[in-house]
Formats: structure tokens, sequence, C-alpha cells
């Protein structure tokens, strides 16, 4: 079921996380795009600062690696002594027999507690954004070049900095820039297992007899920036993924750098001059593939691909193909200018016209409800990301390297419902201070409310009942 365009409901749910209770739907609807574009106008706005007190015990990238690499070392150490022989008890008539040690406890998952910290910054930010474009820019760009915090425990240490690091810093910014940031941060390397890719002809590669892994080459093409059906061949794919060699991240032991941090490794780079879609790369180092990258961020199709991903998430499931080339022009035309494209997304008349006929993804749903339903205390940021694994949306962990799905199909089975069902019930059996239902009916969706949902929950037997089918109205579930 789609819901009616309404100029404010558009600006809450399809540009933003919806409405709070207390915002003035009248206000917005009189200037819907000026609403949505007031975010865009403010400095800093999407990034997230470690040396804000509430985002205390944040760490960079490099000191989150560090952290996952020193756990790792104390647990291996750990199942190393609890693999060693153990010792018979000490009969108490034999003070000469052998002791039996004490087992040392677990060492502590320094990972998790990392993740926990990120999840709760990312949705601190999320909860007081109004209406939220640029925090959806942010989960556009991230489900964009994703990495997932399951490939490895220092994965899931650096996925929220990697986010904060590669993405936030540009999402009003270039494409170019993101794009460079991004396949230069060492989650993204890890990732995509570019560690293990040695210039089969570079001093290293002689050495150990070891060649390309094209992962890195393959994605950023496939996913990140041509598309599938570009014109791109495998023998793209392989010179790429000979001019990307030598990117990698320095170990433990610190060889090549500091622990953690990108390093470029001369001695596993391919030499040599490399052909890319038809232009010729001459041999220069790291250079070689930042040129490359900068080149194809810069290609038609690249245009064409984002375009049509943009589209899809902010418009429809099957965007209008005018709405794709005027953003795909506007690419172009602006070097991949972000904050371009999405006042050119804002603009649109199609994006006011097309019914609201998306379902929200777990993680908008998920802030859209706590959004809805105000604070509750404590068993943050657990509550929230144990809803989301159950959506099937787990945090920084799509299933692959093309990220979480975009369409509607793949959230709106059965099951995923009623999963939407079971959790809009526990929030509003733990929710604080439930109002009248009718009246956050109007606060939260106001004139587009259909006659169903309104008498659904005036015959709720309970607050709680009433606030339950509001958080699963069609109005509410729909983007």
């Amino acid at each position: 079921m789609s819901v009616s365009p309404n100029a404010a409901l558009v600006a809450l749910n399809r540009f933003g996380f919806g409405a709070k209770p207390g915002d003035d739907l009248g206000r917005i609807a009189a200037d819907p795009r000026g609403y949505v574009k007031a975010e865009l106008k403010q400095q800093d706005i999407a990034l997230i600062f470690p040396d804000d007190p509430k985002n205390a015990g944040l760490l960079d990238s490099t000191a989150a690696i560090q952290a996952s690499m020193a756990a790792a070392m104390e647990r291996k150490a750990a199942r190393d002594e609890k693999a060693a022989p153990t010792m018979r008890t000490m009969a108490a008539d034999d003070p000469a027999s052998p002791v039996e040690t004490k087992a040392k406890p677990a060492v502590p998952r320094v990972e998790a507690d990392i993740y926990r910290g990120e999840a709760q910054a990312r949705f601190d930010k999320a909860l007081a954004a109004t209406p939220g474009f640029v925090e959806r820019l942010v989960g556009f760009w991230s489900n964009h070049f994703c990495v997932s915090a399951a490939k490895a425990p220092v994965v899931r240490a650096c996925a929220g900095a990697f986010e904060r690091e590669a993405i936030r810093p540009f999402v009003l910014g270039r494409f170019a820039d993101m794009l460079l940031a991004v396949e230069h941060h060492p989650a993204m390397l890890f990732f995509l297992d570019n560690q293990q890719s040695i210039g089969p002809d570079s001093r290293a590669g002689k050495k150990r007899g070891r060649g390309l892994n094209e992962n890195l080459a393959r994605e950023i093409l496939e996913l990140h920036t041509l598309g599938v059906g570009s014109g791109y061949a495998q023998a793209d794919v392989t010179s790429f993924a000979g001019m990307l060699t030598g990117w990698t991240m320095a170990g433990r032991e610190g060889r090549l750098g500091e622990p953690g941090t990108f390093v470029f490794n001369a001695n596993a780079h391919q030499p040599g001059k490399a052909m890319l879609l038809g232009k010729t790369y001459p041999d220069g180092g790291m250079g070689q593939a930042e040129a490359a990258l900068n080149d194809i961020a810069r290609h038609p199709a690249t245009a064409r691909h984002i375009a049509a991903k943009l589209a899809r998430h902010f418009i429809a499931d099957d965007p209008p193909p005018a709405a794709v080339a005027r953003l795909a022009a506007v690419f172009t035309k602006t070097d991949g200018d972000l904050r371009s494209i999405a006042l050119t997304l804002i603009d649109m008349p199609e994006a006011w016209s097309t019914p609201l006929a998306k379902l929200r993804s777990p993680f908008d749903y998920v802030v859209a409800l706590r959004r809805a339903v105000g604070s509750t205390a404590g068993n943050e940021p657990q509550r929230s990301l144990r809803w989301l694994r159950a959506l099937g949306e787990p945090l920084w962990q799509p299933p692959g390297p093309n990220g979480f799905a975009d369409q509607t199909d793949a959230w709106a089975s059965a099951e995923g419902l009623k999963t939407r069902l079971d959790i809009a019930w526990q929030a509003a059996k733990q929710a604080d201070d439930i109002g009248d239902p009718n009246e956050m009916l109007a606060s939260l969706i106001g004139a587009s409310v259909s006659a169903e949902t309104r008498q659904a929950i005036s015959r709720a037997e309970s607050r709680q009942q009433g606030l339950a089918l509001l958080l699963m109205a069609p109005e509410f579930q729909r983007r």
C-alpha cells in the first residue's frame, strides 16, 4: 500500500527519519523544500566529533585497530595457556604433587565495546537530526561503500571510525574525494583483501611466488563507480588490481609503518605502465591507482550509476528515467559535487509527486520509531542493535560488498512485517510516557492519515495498543 504524497510527510519521511512529537507539520508543509534544505546550510552537519563529551571514548581507526590487535594477542596467549598440559590436583597428603593452576578469566572483547560506542554515536546523531536528510545521506553512502564487521574483529573495531573518517567528511563534498578516502582506508583494504594482493613482477611477488587478489579492483569498478554492464572487461579488472598492489594496512609488527595505518608497500607493487578502460597510466607507484580513481570518478557511467542509486533510494524502487538523467547531468556538470546533487534531489518534482511507496529500511524504521516514542531509559544501544539484527540489517554488517538491499521487496516479507509488529509492540510497552495515540497520530502523520488507520487507532483497547498500531501504520512505514 502506498501513501498519497503530502508535502510535510514527504519532507519528513522521504528525505528524513520522520516526525518527532511536537513538530509543526503545518509549518513544514508551508515550505517543505526549505525545511529539508536548511540542514545543508549547517556547518559540519555530518560530522561526529570524538572530543564532544557525549562521544567520549570514540577512537580513531588507528587506535581502534591497535586495540583490536592487542586484544587478539591476549586472546591467543590465553588460548595457548589453556591448551598447555594441565597438572594434576595436589594431593592433600603429598605436598610434592604438581598443583593445578586456576584458569584466567577470558580476555574481554574490546571490539564489541568499541562497536557499541560507535553505534550509540550513530543513533544519537540520527535521533537528534532535523529532519535527518544528511544522516540519510550518510547511511546511503555508508551502504554504498560498505565494509562488514563480520569480516574480522579488526573490521568490527574500526567500522564506525571508517564511516566517521571516510564517509561523513565528504557527504556534501566531492565524490572523487570520498572515493579516494574510502579506498585508502584500512577498513576497506582489509575487508576486500588487498593486503593479500601482490604484483607478480614485484620484488615481493618474485620472492614469495604470490600474485594478485582482484577483490578490491572488481568491487571498485562494479559497485563503487562504473556499475555492472558499463563496458569494462575482465582485463580491466586484472590491470586495475595490479595498479592497486601495495595499498595495504601496516601490520602489528609495524615493519611498514605505524600499526593499523594505511601504507604503500612499494615492494609489493606491480611495476610498469598499465592500461584501464583504454587509457595508459605510466608507472607511478601509489599515484598510478590514484590517477585511475580520479578518472573513474568522472566517468559518465559512474554518474549514471550513482544517479540511479540515489533516485532509487530517495524516490522509488523503479525511479523515473528523467530524474536519473537529471541527477547524472548535475553529477557530470559539477564534477561530482554531492551538495549540488542533494539540492537537485530536493528540488525534483518527482520527489514530491511520487507516492510514498517504499518501505523504510530496518535502520530508518528503528530510528523513526525511537524518535516517535521518545527516550526510553537504559539498555541502549543494545536494544536498537537487537532490533536491527532481528529485522535483517545488523549495523555495519551487510551480507556482501554490495551492501544491504535498497528495495521494498527485500524488507516486505510476511516474516519481516511480523517482526516489525513485534518490535512496535515492544517499543510501545517500553515507552516512558505514552500520550493519547490519536494526538500522536495528528502530530506524527497529520492530514495524510487514512480513514482506516484513524479508525484502527481510535478503537485500540489501550494506549499501548494504539501506539503499536500507529508504529505499524502504512503512513508510518512508508517513505
